[in-house]
């Protein structure tokens, strides 16, 4: 395994054109002494519409973090309001895509720049809510507290057995009441103590005077720099709406400088933008999502690009981000046979790319870790059994009020649920487009 490192973007060039031999040996396919190993026959296969449990990146990470936040988005499908963060992370992914339409000599930082407020104008013609996320004044950034000391965010990995299981031992019941401090740990992580004085290390915020969210200061320091808050102290308030669109935009185009900083448009022609991918695992468990860019050699190398612009800080949100590309990963070698010589996060706010090559044997585990969480969500569905699984995240979280661990009371379990949460024209990770870059999902 070769961990994330950070490396200078290099070039690649275009895919392979139609009639290149397909059944040659190319770097990063899993080999042997006796040639190339395709992925396994009936491991992997392309399906169109889904017939049973599916998962995509995010809300398989949605479950990690937190099983009754996985309720909430999934079961529930309770509304979320987007960021202006999130917001901004969704015009930055939009303005990268159109930039690649662009003949290669044209994709400069001035052309890109161009695209910010057409796209915006696009976005909120689509979706003309997002113009109210302007209207009032962001949150102040509060100061240092418990919400914004280090975290074990990066959990480990799901138990790859029958004990991954999130049963009446690791959820919210049906009545949405905290799990008992003896409960055995379950696939949504260890039990939840009587108290949050109980908890080290990874405790949430508390809840909030007067039942309001507690937030995390990063998230709220992010939204306030997504506004342009700093900026706009002296703003008169008849004006205030306008500079802080103003503002928004302007912060866009920073962030599309942190791009150029780290890669050179100009000299790259990916093979897939905005792509969707799916296959099926085990014959039981459709996988499916989304990949921003995706490159390809002509020896047939495959590197998977996801740009992260949110101001989530990474040392607590890198492992979710590390899992979604894994998942991305497994995709592409059940589909194409091919390892992925290269799994790319792109910090445009940082400036900076890190690179993890991943390997066929973490592949295969990374499968059956899939395979356990499918099992042990079935399960919560089953004994409607989700139960809040408080860390730093809770800081980032939207549903507070109905979470338990801040004196809340989930709603009435649904009497129906879909046999799927997935089609082809509606998975999480696009149905939720407002929510690119959410640390949450």
């Amino acid at each position: 395994m070769t961990a994330l490192s950070p490396m200078a973007a290099q070039p690649v060039s275009p895919p392979p054109q139609p009639g290149d031999p397909a059944s040659a040996s190319v770097p990063g396919q899993a080999t042997t002494a006796d040639g190339p190993v395709p992925a396994p026959a009936g491991r992997g296969r392309r399906m169109a519409t889904p017939s049973g449990p599916s998962l995509s990146p995010s809300r398989a990470a949605d479950f990690k973090t937190c099983p009754l936040l996985f309720r909430f988005r999934t079961v529930d499908k309770l509304p979320e309001t987007p960021s202006a963060d999130q917001v901004r992370g969704t015009l930055i992914h939009a303005v990268l895509e159109r930039l690649f339409d662009l003949p290669a000599a044209d994709r400069t930082p001035e052309a890109a720049a161009a695209l910010v407020a057409p796209e915006w104008d696009k976005l909120v013609a689509q979706e003309p809510e997002l113009a109210s996320l302007f209207a009032a004044e962001p949150p102040v950034p509060a100061g240092p507290s418990a919400a914004a000391a280090p975290s074990a965010a990066d959990e480990p990995p799901v138990p790859a057995g029958p004990s991954a299981g999130a049963g009446p031992s690791a959820g919210a019941g049906p009545s949405g009441a905290p799990a008992p401090s003896s409960s055995p740990a379950g696939a949504g992580g260890p039990s939840v103590p009587d108290s949050p004085a109980a908890r080290t290390g990874d405790a949430p915020p508390g809840p909030a005077a007067g039942g309001g969210l507690m937030r995390d200061p990063a998230a709220v320091a992010a939204e306030a720099d997504a506004t342009g808050q700093a900026a706009l102290v002296d703003v008169p308030s008849g004006a205030a709406e306008a500079a802080r669109i103003a503002a928004f935009l302007s912060g866009a185009r920073d962030l599309l400088a942190g791009y150029f900083a780290v890669e050179d448009p100009r000299r790259l022609e990916p093979a897939e933008r905005e792509s969707l991918i799916s296959t099926m695992i085990g014959d039981e468990l459709l996988l499916r999502g989304y990949i921003d860019r995706l490159d390809v050699s002509p020896a047939g190398d495959l590197r998977v690009v996801d740009y992260k612009t949110g101001g989530a800080p990474r040392q607590a949100f890198e492992g979710r981000a590390l899992f979604q590309l894994k998942f991305y990963a497994l995709v592409l070698w059940r589909t194409r046979g091919v390892v992925p010589r290269a799994l790319r996060l792109l910090y445009l706010k940082d400036a900076e790319a890190l690179d993890y090559s991943p390997e066929a044997g973490e592949l295969e585990r990374f499968e059956r870790t899939l395979l356990a969480l499918s099992q042990a969500i079935e399960r919560a569905k089953r004994d409607r059994d989700f139960r809040p699984k408080p860390s730093r995240l809770c800081g980032w979280c939207s549903h507070q009020s109905l979470c338990p661990e801040f004196g809340g009371t989930p709603p009435p379990y649904p009497e129906t649920i879909p046999i799927s949460d997935l089609t082809p024209d509606a998975e999480p990770d696009r149905v939720g487009t407002l929510l690119r870059d959410d640390p949450l999902g």
